[in-house]
């Protein structure tokens, strides 16, 4: 092989790179999205397990005496209501979204709200199936993201996501167990629950 062969040899490797560097680099954030999707249905199946198991009522409305996570609802610990389903939901792994920088537990005696990804809706019903049940944490209320803790959704408030996991939309599961990628506009519409506990 000539000089002048692995000069055209290295151009044209360099060149396929460049080209081939793009496609690859976006097909990680889709996976992790189908990923996050995969995970909200398992969360929102488990929860629609739990609910046929208890008179249709989700944890969060079910009391700790009853194996749900009642008591909790006003402390945003989203672990607890998590953790209210560790039955069905089988492993800690399950509640940290592919897309967020958050460890998951090794399991969910040790799970806390710094293993979780997603919201719970405090407030979601078996009975209302647009409820919100799970979402991406990355919310944001009039353009500020949201803290850790309880989110009161009011009139006044105009909820959408950060571009911090999902580049500005979200994964949301409702109460009927489906799983939605919703942008901004779509999520504020969908909004019917007015407390979400974010971890």
């Amino acid at each position: 092989m000539t000089l002048l062969e692995l000069i055209v040899l290295i151009a044209v490797l360099a060149l396929a790179i460049g080209l081939l560097l793009p496609t690859l680099v976006r097909v990680k954030p889709r996976s992790s999205k189908i990923s996050c999707t995969y995970c909200l249905k398992q969360i929102g199946l488990s929860a629609r397990i739990f609910a046929n198991d208890h008179g249709g009522l989700f944890p969060m409305a079910v009391s700790t005496n009853n194996g749900g996570s009642m008591e909790y609802v006003g402390k945003g610990e989203v672990f607890r209501h998590l953790r209210a389903m560790s039955d069905e939901l089988f492993t800690a792994k399950v509640v940290v979204c592919p897309a967020d920088s958050r460890k998951s537990a090794a399991n969910f005696s040790v799970l806390s709200n710094t293993n979780i990804s997603y919201f719970v809706g405090l407030d979601a019903l078996d009975t209302l199936p647009q409820s919100l049940l799970a979402g991406d944490r990355n919310l944001m209320t009039n353009g500020v993201p949201v803290a850790n803790g309880i989110l009161f959704l009011t009139t006044k408030l105009t909820v959408g996501w950060t571009t911090g996991l999902h580049n500005g939309s979200g994964n949301v599961v409702l109460g009927d167990g489906s799983v939605q990628t919703l942008t901004s506009a779509r999520l504020w519409q969908q909004v019917t629950t007015n407390r979400l506990a974010i971890p």
